[in-house]
């Protein structure tokens, strides 16, 4: 399929964008700022913005149109501009979109508009079972979301069918709400939000990428679909079960008149009850991957076995490496993962270093500015990034050169006194091939480095390699998945 997709740089849309490109789709993503959009997607993803008529020729000839843009509903507090931008960003592309389609020739159009929008619909519902049949709520989230979901039906007047994903609360790496609830309860100062009585209609992000693809597929799904986990979790119970996996008590609540006081009327988003319950993917035969909430917080967080990070230990047992005898590491991270895909293919996604973002958290900040040079041994890539709110250059070279077996890259300049980055293809088959990382680095600052060192930089790489390692699950899927 040719897939045209909006919102692409997102939590949502990236992970998007990877499964579709594993499925052996063309994904054409449309962005305002291309640059960033590279950066973010990857070399593999097609490109394109502009005005409205750029629109209309990007869409030409897509199968299907995935409109997830939309500015975040939190963090900041609603003013009437941000009211006025939320709106914009919703309603107003969405019927830029649904009039870039009209543009078409009908026989240009594409056959499906799959058009995000939200459990706000139902507003702010106690205990109530919502299905697709419910009522809209009351409240500016469900106001717009009824406005968002207007203007996306008005595609059916082209012939295009209009598919509604009411999406709840999705749980992913590198991401999405959990993302920023992280840092609290990895502390053990984390708690429910309000009463914690609410109702908190969760789905696990690779359940919400199934979901989407399956409604692609399914030529009779049109309307609003609940992409919600079977059974919402009160606040409570969330916040317990992500203590759990944690292994960190989580019993320090946030206050709702904290939260009002803090975020005003945003605080709905966090405070309002809506048990949505995925009716009709139920009764289609959708079957979740993680229909239970610990075992997608679980699925959320590094596996133990797939990556150890480990003191360096004595020179002795180092690499031969003329960076490590000189800037001497105190850790090693060794990562590695099996995938079933000829290692011809693997060495031409990993040697393309515009495909580092897509393998990357935003969070990171990874720009690559100017362009790349040749490849080899002793040739130098720059890259910006950020460590927190800090924006940092890093100049890396690369120490060895050897596809398809390895390449090698240290840094010269950067965050870490010491960092030696291996990666290793090992072809297992002539359709399996082993991925193999391998990291010896040192923060810097001496005593203080090695302070950072135990209470996050470890975490943060486990974290990063995470992120890499469901990245490259879903570019590059199992035989069985594809």
């Amino acid at each position: 399929m040719r897939v045209f997709v909006t919102g692409a740089t997102g939590f949502l849309g990236r992970a998007l964008c990877l499964r579709l490109l594993g499925g052996g789709h063309t994904v054409v993503a449309w962005a305002r700022d291309q640059g960033r959009a590279r950066d973010l997607l990857g070399g593999e993803v097609r490109l394109a913005g502009g005005d409205a008529a750029a629109m209309a020729a990007a869409i030409d000839g897509a199968d299907v149109v995935v409109h997830l843009a939309g500015e975040p509903v939190l963090p900041g507090r609603w003013t009437a501009a941000r009211k006025k931008a939320l709106t914009d960003s919703r309603v107003g592309l969405t019927t830029q979109v649904v009039a870039a389609i009209g543009a078409l020739p009908a026989a240009r159009r594409p056959r499906a508009l799959l058009s995000a929008s939200a459990v706000g619909f139902y507003g702010d519902r106690g205990e109530e079972r919502l299905d697709e049949q419910s009522e809209a709520g009351r409240g500016f989230l469900a106001e717009l979301c009824v406005q968002w979901e207007g203007a996306a039906r008005a595609v059916e007047a082209h012939g295009t069918r209009w598919i509604a994903p009411r999406i709840g609360v999705v749980l992913g790496e590198g991401g999405g709400a959990l993302d920023s609830m992280l840092p609290a309860f990895q502390l053990g100062v984390g708690g429910p939000l309000g009463s914690g009585r609410q109702r908190w209609p969760w789905i696990h992000l690779d359940d919400l990428l199934d979901a989407l693809l399956w409604l692609i597929d399914q030529p009779d799904a049109r309307g609003p679909y609940n992409l919600t986990a079977p059974e919402p979790a009160t606040m409570a119970s969330f916040a317990a079960a992500l203590g759990a996996a944690l292994g960190r008590p989580a019993v320090l609540p946030a206050p709702a008149p904290l939260l009002r006081l803090a975020l005003g009327e945003a605080a709905d988003a966090l405070l309002h009850s809506q048990r949505a319950e995925p009716a009709r993917l139920l009764a289609g035969g959708f079957r979740f991957r993680h229909p239970t909430l610990g075992g997608a917080l679980q699925a959320c967080l590094p596996a133990p076995g797939a990556l150890r990070i480990q003191p360096a230990g004595p020179a002795a047992g180092w690499p031969r490496s003329p960076h490590l005898e000189a800037r001497r590491p105190r850790w090693r991270l060794a990562a590695t993962q099996e995938l079933d895909f000829p290692i011809g293919v693997l060495q031409a996604f990993f040697t393309d270093p515009r495909n580092l973002g897509a393998l990357t958290p935003a969070a990171a900040g990874l720009r690559t500015p100017g362009p790349i040079p040749p490849l080899g041994e002793g040739a130098a890539l720059v890259h910006q990034m950020k460590v927190g709110p800090v924006g940092l250059t890093w100049r890396g070279r690369f120490e060895r050169w050897d596809p398809p077996r390895s390449f090698i890259d240290v840094q010269e300049a950067g965050p870490y006194r010491c960092w030696r980055h291996e990666h290793r293809l090992e072809a297992l088959g002539p359709d399996r091939t082993r991925v193999v990382d391998e990291v010896w680095y040192a923060a810097p600052l001496g005593p203080l480095g090695a302070i950072a060192e135990h209470l996050f930089v470890n975490s943060q790489l486990r974290a990063i390699f995470h992120f890499r390692r469901r990245a490259l699950a879903r570019r590059f899927p199992s035989a069985e998945a594809r």
